[in-house]
């Protein structure tokens, strides 16, 4: 279970505070819970995720949705001190380089990470972080990394992980398409 409590932010962002689990029985009800958050002229979104102790495929593709809806809107979705369980989650399943992370909600609201600099106006992420894109804004046939929009890697980093987790891994990379 999770609730979900929003405040307004300086200038026109909604922090959303989650406290619970990003799991597959709250997936459905955070969906309309965000979704009625993010709306045309509030469409700049901060998730606080420092009461969250667990995230599955479920729930990370509620926040994929969400960033996505925002991107539409002309807007973005910034995830904002999520807890160690929660942060080795997005590392391991790459979502850490789709969704703008920062280390607090003070940094989220100024767009500034210590190591990445601004984050860029128009996706509210910093540095070299790749938008979401649907699938169908590129044709058939493009190669996959440009898909994911980014080239091919120079030095991928090994990453450790069991076998639930690559299970895990796996349904939110079918849930989002990334």
């Amino acid at each position: 279970m999770i609730t979900v409590t929003s405040r307004a932010g300086p200038d026109g962002c909604v922090i959303a505070a989650f406290r619970g689990g990003l799991d597959v029985a709250s997936a459905p009800a955070l969906r309309e819970k965000l979704l009625g958050l993010l709306r045309p002229g509030a469409s700049r979104l901060i998730v606080d995720l420092s009461a969250v102790g667990y995230a599955d495929a479920s729930g990370l593709a509620v926040l994929v949705g969400a960033g996505r809806r925002a991107g539409l809107l002309g807007g973005w979705l910034r995830l904002a001190s999520p807890t160690p369980d929660v942060a080795r989650v997005l590392s391991v399943t790459g979502l850490d380089r789709h969704l703008a992370t920062f280390p607090t909600v003070a940094d989220a609201i100024t767009g500034r990470r210590p190591e990445a600099g601004t984050a860029d106006a128009g996706t509210g992420t910093a540095g070299h972080v790749a938008p979401i894109r649907p699938a169908a804004a590129l044709p058939v046939g493009t190669p996959r990394a440009a898909r994911r929009g980014r080239g091919p890697r120079s030095s991928p980093r090994p990453v450790r992980v069991n076998d639930d987790e690559l299970g895990s891994i796996l349904a939110i990379r079918a849930h989002t398409g990334i």
